[in-house]
């Protein structure tokens, strides 16, 4: 029997390059903010920024930190191979910084006012990782 590729299913998964020293930097306990000014295209950097700040209640600056990491990760995704739709895996790690920004951009939108774009983002991270989605909004 012969065996046929599934047209339907869409574009295949796009994973992002390991970027290790950033990585390292950060899990060893260097600030963000030090890591995104030398490595300013490594989201999960931007991603611990927008956290953070959000977390002590600068909503704008979270905002601000999120969207730098969110476009930054959009430009690695284009250079992985990613047209615009297909899933981002959440299991693989260097995919994590671009999903946390989505996630960040997500509540900072919503919580200043962008109910709009804050829908956008949720649906885009829902699209992109459905596990994503429930492991990041459980934690927000």
């Amino acid at each position: 029997m012969e065996s046929h590729e599934n047209l339907l299913a869409g574009p295949p998964p796009t994973l992002l390059p390991d970027t290790p020293e950033p990585r390292q930097m950060l899990e060893s306990g260097a600030k963000a903010a030090d890591v995104a000014a030398r490595f300013p295209a490594y989201s999960a950097a931007w991603a611990a920024l927008a956290d953070d700040y959000f977390a002590a209640g600068h909503a704008v600056t979270s905002y601000a930190f999120a969207r730098t990491g969110y476009h930054r990760g959009l430009d690695q995704l284009r250079r992985a191979g990613w047209k615009g739709h297909g899933q981002i895996p959440w299991e693989h790690e260097p995919n994590q910084g671009f999903l946390r920004c989505l996630n960040a951009l997500a509540r900072a939108a919503q919580a200043i006012g962008e109910k709009d774009e804050a829908e956008r983002c949720a649906q885009f991270l829902r699209d992109s990782s459905q596990d994503a989605a429930q492991a990041l909004t459980a934690n927000s």
